[in-house]
This record gives structure tokens, sequence and C-alpha cells, in this order.
């Protein structure tokens, strides 16, 4: 097996870990977390508030994955893979706005 899939699936392992939190962020009865360490907030709409969070975390999982991608097509070392590097760290930090301004919509 070449470096290049077994790199792959790694990724995609670790894309899997984001789409296990959207699913479990989607069933939840309770108020998510988003913040390691930091206690749920009080929300108006506990069901909304989850789905809207689930949402940011299925996108975030959908575009990590993408940004994979260029594990499969482009040789180890090559320049091009600081793509999914400066994607992932644009990535984290859309999803940090986009949370806030969920927060900012469902906070009670």
């Amino acid at each position: 097996m070449s470096g290049a899939i077994i790199g792959f699936i790694i990724w995609s392992l670790v894309a899997l870990i984001f789409l296990i939190i959207a699913i479990c962020d989607l069933r939840s009865e309770k108020p998510v977390g988003f913040y390691t360490g930091v206690k749920p907030p009080e929300v108006k709409d506990v069901k909304k508030y989850n789905r809207a969070v689930s949402i940011i975390w299925f996108v975030y999982f959908g575009v990590f994955e993408l940004l994979g991608l260029t594990l499969l097509f482009y040789e180890q070392n090559s320049p091009i893979f600081i793509v999914p590097i400066l994607g992932v760290i644009f990535l984290s930090i859309g999803i940090i706005i986009a949370y806030n301004k969920v927060l900012g919509k469902y906070k009670a």
C-alpha cells in the first residue's frame, strides 16, 4: 500500500471523528458544547441550536475530507500540500466564527 493511500486513510479517520461529533450533536437532547472545557450555554431552543452546531460540524467534515484529497493526487513533499495545511487553518477559524454567530442567535 503506498504512502499516499495510507496518508489519505489516516486523514479520513480524523475526518470521521468530526462526522461522529456532528451526529452526536444532532441527536443530543441537551445543549451541546463547542469549545473543550467550557460548559454548554443556556439556549432558547435546544433542538435548533444543536441542529445548527451539528451543521457546522457536518460542513467541517466535508471540507476537511475534500482538502485531504490532495494526498491522493500529489507526490509527498509537493509544494501543493500548503493548500490543505492553510485550508484546515482557515476552515477552523471559519467554524469558530460560524459558532459565535449561532451562539449569538440562540443564547438565552
